[in-house]
């Protein structure tokens, strides 16, 4: 970058990158209007018809969360269409929906449905969400967090959620060497408090990177942007406006490099798909037509050092700059140089909440990957508008041509036969030629990374699992061959083990279907279960593929009952041990896991739809 480029040069270029980084949470966070998908039950599907790929017709909206303040900081409320202008690099749009969002009040929050009681040994990624308005994730960043500013943040939090206001839905996040949940969305004090008061979120001084200061930095940057994807993935199952309160001391943004390298070049960096904006629906209820958003989550950095002046303020320029480009980008707020933590934690809770949901279908139908623009003005005089400043045109076309044509070859493969509504195949992941185990691959990409034990877990696609113990303890002979579709480790395959029956069951609503113009509707799906002993090695995994496609009867089946895939895998008997189970949509790239200790697994029980063995 020119050391001559202005100050509003340098923030515009570090807007792209806030957008670039922190759109992990994109595409994956759902409408106002989507409703959360219940717990999906089992069942068959039946056969379907022959499909003719033809790609159907979609359009494309941007939904835009507004908030709208007056003078004194308090949100305006009863605002039409008519009160709004938006533009789009320049150009006038038209806005098809608008929804004003207020706070649930208490008693409505407290009404909200908990989660059914699952039977015996049943388990889900589903969370009931008891604010469908709006919701507040804390992330605590202790990257370059001084221990004690840690400590000062922590008292302040507890002090908070002590005298916290009901109905407030919040998460709590700690970023160290990795992204960890501390706790799930709740509008339980107490759990809450718990949470904080517990050693879960205790001040960290994490192992420092090896090397110079350049190396420094690009650790930190793939370390907040793998965090920042997985919080993503999280939060894409939850509805509504997400408000992430961010209390950190430095955020990984400087004005010396191409923004486009915090992500990766063009579109060849990693997490390609999870920073789409732009989302596609079309007249079909199983489309993304929920997921048509830039992003539900605005940012508010708070500065983690707190008071401060003088000379040492000054230097604290370019982080104050920083924290300011990062909130004007995501539609939120900054705050710096104060110690009243618990303070702004309530101010953002008590605002958050009041917001426009404003859609629009672009003028511009060029989908090439460009950055847009976004300006929104209310007319009214003296108010302050908080909104995200663009989007990444992303263009799916060329996946979506990619994805029929790979359903067109494996029609005519199957020409003259009876078309398959659910086929699966099955094997071990793949693993070290050395050891004749499976094991999960470096976690470099989404689905593998989030099938690591103890990874937060992505609601992305919302699923049950029930389980079924073997009822035998099994003990091969030695050099007696492992039996079909048992991947145990090499150190694991003469010790005694049980064969778990596992059957999957996937809301087909997550699930980004492909359909022609014959009414049938394709998808591929991942399921994976993977068994890790106390210490987070991997001792036994099976993935398997279902090949999707189904006929219109089919596709209300399932939309009714869920999609079942059963597996069964070998868990060894003596020590502890967990099962991590996910699927993975082909097309979408969306992910859904969830993890079982085995020791809650009870003997001689079947989960729902299995037959006790």
């Amino acid at each position: 970058m020119s050391p001559l480029m202005s100050d509003h040069g340098k923030k515009a270029l570090i807007a792209a990158a806030c957008c670039a980084l922190l759109a992990s949470f994109s595409g994956a966070c759902t409408s106002a209007a989507a409703q959360q998908p219940s717990v999906p039950p089992a069942q068959e599907a039946q056969p379907a018809q022959q499909p003719v790929p033809t790609l159907s017709v979609t359009t494309r909206e941007v939904l835009l969360d507004v908030s709208v303040m007056d003078a004194s900081g308090h949100p305006v409320t009863g605002l039409t269409p008519k009160d709004f202008t938006i533009t789009e690099e320049g150009a006038p749009q038209t806005i098809k929906r608008l929804e004003e969002h207020q706070p649930m009040p208490a008693a409505d929050v407290a009404r909200m449905q908990a989660m059914p009681a699952l039977p015996p040994n049943t388990f889900s990624n589903y969370t009931p969400m008891a604010n469908t308005n709006a919701s507040i994730v804390i992330l605590l960043d202790a990257l370059d967090t001084p221990l004690t500013a840690q400590q000062y943040l922590r008292e302040q939090l507890i002090a908070y959620l002590k005298h916290m206001q009901p109905g407030a839905s919040i998460a709590i996040f700690q970023l160290a060497d990795e992204m960890r949940l501390i706790q799930g969305f709740t509008s339980d004090q107490q759990a809450l408090l718990a949470a904080a008061e517990s050693k879960r979120d205790m001040p960290t001084l994490w192992q420092p990177i090896r090397g110079n200061s350049v190396i420094y930095r690009e650790s930190r940057h793939d370390i907040v942007r793998a965090g920042m994807q997985m919080m993503g993935r999280y939060l894409a199952g939850f509805p509504g406006r997400k408000s992430l309160i961010w209390f950190t001391a430095d955020l990984p943004l400087y004005t010396g490099q191409n923004p486009l390298s915090l992500i990766g070049s063009g579109h060849s960096y990693p997490f390609k798909d999870s920073f789409s904006v732009v989302g596609e629906s079309a007249d079909d209820p199983g489309s993304l037509a929920d997921e048509q958003t830039l992003s539900r989550v605005a940012v508010y950095p708070v500065d983690a050092r707190g008071l401060e002046g003088g000379a040492l303020l000054a230097r604290m320029s370019k982080d104050i700059f920083n924290l300011e480009t990062v909130a004007d980008a995501t539609g939120g707020k900054a705050f710096y140089n104060t110690n009243g933590f618990k303070e702004i934690l309530g101010d953002v809770v008590s605002n958050s909440s009041n917001y426009y949901a404003i859609s629009y279908a672009p003028t511009n139908q060029k989908w090439d990957g460009q950055f847009r623009h976004i300006k929104v003005a209310v007319n009214r005089p003296g108010v302050r508008v908080q909104h995200r400043e663009g989007y990444y045109a992303y263009n799916r076309d060329a996946a979506e041509q990619r994805q029929v044509a790979s359903i067109a070859q494996r029609m005519a493969r199957s020409a003259g036969k009876p078309p398959a509504v659910i086929t699966t195949q099955s094997s071990g992941l793949p693993g070290d030629p050395d050891n004749a185990g499976a094991l999960v691959r470096h976690p470099k990409g989404g689905f593998d990374a989030a099938m690591l034990l103890g990874a937060i877990p992505p609601t992305e696609i919302v699923f049950t699992a029930s389980l079924a113990p073997g009822s035998d303890v099994v003990r091969l002979k030695k050099n007696a061959p492992l039996p079909q579709a048992n991947f145990l480790r090499a150190d694991w395959q003469y010790k005694p083990f049980r064969n778990d029956t596992i059957l999957f069951n996937a809301d087909v609503r997550r699930i980004r279907w492909t359909l022609t113009d014959d009414g049938v509707r394709h998808a591929m799906l991942d399921f994976v279960t993977v068994v890790y002993d106390q210490d987070g090695a991997p001792v036994n995994s099976l993935a398997s593929t279902a090949q999707l496609d189904v006929d219109e009867a089919t596709w209300h089946g399932l939309l009714h009952n869920g999609l079942p895939v059963r597996q069964q895998i070998a868990v060894p008997v003596k020590g502890n041990y967990f099962l991590r189970l996910g699927v993975h949509d082909q097309a979408s790239d969306h992910i859904g896991a969830l993890e079982i200790p085995v020791d809650q697994i009870k003997l001689g029980v079947a989960g729902r739809g299995l037959q006790t063995p």
